[in-house]
């Protein structure tokens, strides 16, 4: 099973401290070069850098079909992280793409592709018995406090979910 994934779930999953859902749920994740660049070049974030580095379960490759990426960048107007990480779970038939952001969430759907982000991560991660019920409100509390942009409404549902789950 081939899991494709952007730069923002990545990074709010470092911010949760929960970078290891990924791999117990996946087992390998696959991310395209633009994604790998993004997570490691920025100076101020060097630690946030050596966890990507050193994470065995984040494989990075290069995307083939670069015309692709060319007009999701050009045309649509995804970033290098988004553009190469579509164009990647297309040209390698991924059976999901984790993917935050709206715009690159709406260009996924509408090429077939299957999308989850990390909110749907999170819940996944719950039904799986991998979060507590308390450990999803703090994942919350933290997103809610955090400099990360997640609708009110998207925090609502995860909420509700774990509240009408079954899952002791």
């Amino acid at each position: 099973m081939i899991i494709i994934s952007d730069t923002a779930p990545i990074i709010t999953l470092l911010k949760l401290e929960r970078l290891d859902l990924l791999e117990k749920l996946f087992g390998e994740v696959i991310i395209p070069r633009a994604v790998y660049e993004e997570l490691t070049s920025n100076p101020k974030y060097l630690s946030e850098a050596q966890v990507i580095s050193d994470c065995s379960f984040l494989k990075s490759c290069e995307v083939f079909d670069r015309q692709s990426i060319k007009i999701l960048r050009e045309v649509v107007g995804l970033d290098a992280g988004e553009s190469e990480a579509i164009a990647l779970a297309d040209e390698r038939g991924a059976a999901l793409l984790i993917i935050d952001e709206r715009k690159g969430r709406t260009v996924a759907k509408q090429m077939g592709l299957k999308i989850t982000g990390t909110i749907g991560i999170l819940i996944q991660a719950f039904d799986h018995k991998l979060l507590s019920r308390e450990e999803i409100f703090d994942c919350v509390t933290t997103l809610k406090v955090s400099e990360i942009r997640i609708s009110d409404m998207l925090l609502i549902g995860v909420l509700e979910h774990v509240k009408n789950s079954n899952n002791e």
